[in-house]
């Protein structure tokens, strides 16, 4: 079964195993690209699809990266993969097998080194201050990114603004972000400006809200 065969049953899969759930497909972090990251009420669970056609060669580096960013980190894999992939991630990664149908092989546990700052890092400018606002802090627009990161984690429950995290990550809309409205002026052949659009923002494809498919 190949990587495209196997999205469509284990999204239909996280509907029912998770209930209220965001999926986002290929998120860089750090030195990989996440094939999906599922956003749930206060946690954040990663998903590395191996399809029958894919090997492991690059997997230490991408188990690193999804410990630090994932509260909970899958692998999905193929049936050919079924004997030997507890093998190839640790012992708190959960395992999943798509074949005719999809089944939970072991459930994930809470990554040790999950890194809050990094998730935090994953938040848009504009929704680490509607975080602030929602405790009650001002903007400190002169603040940059990391600094209003440690700041947050410092002054506010942690509890809470994982939840507070979520929340921004599940409503976000990718079709109007930060610098969407801008347009970049660039001079033309006669020396005038002239405007041309941005460049849509790096996210291959959202799912929020999926429909569940009635069984006939």
């Amino acid at each position: 079964m190949l990587d495209k065969e196997m999205r469509e049953p284990l999204f239909d899969y996280l509907d029912e195993h998770f209930g209220k759930i965001r999926i986002i497909e290929e998120k860089n972090i750090l030195k990989s690209r996440a094939d999906v990251l599922g956003i749930v009420k206060g946690a954040i669970i990663g998903f590395e699809i191996k399809s029958d056609s894919d090997t492991y060669v690059r997997l230490n580096t991408q188990v690193k990266d999804y410990d630090r960013f994932c509260d909970y980190a899958y692998l999905v894999i193929g049936k050919s993969h079924l004997l030997h992939a507890g093998e190839h991630v640790p012992d708190h990664w959960g395992i999943i097998c798509i074949s005719d149908e999809v089944k939970m092989i072991r459930e994930a546990k809470l990554c040790p080194k999950v890194k809050f700052t990094d998730q935090l890092g994953l938040l848009w400018r504009n929704e680490l201050t509607e975080i602030l606002l929602n405790n009650h802090f001002p903007k400190y627009t002169s603040k940059n990114k990391k600094e209003i990161v440690k700041f947050l984690i410092e002054k506010v429950d942690n509890d809470l603004l994982r939840e507070q995290m979520t929340d921004c990550l599940f409503e976000r809309d990718y079709n109007i972000f930060d610098g969407a409205k801008k347009t970049v002026k660039k001079k033309s052949s006669s020396g005038k400006k002239r405007k041309r659009p941005p460049k849509p923002v790096g996210v291959t494809h959202v799912i929020m809200g999926r429909k569940r498919r009635r069984k006939k």
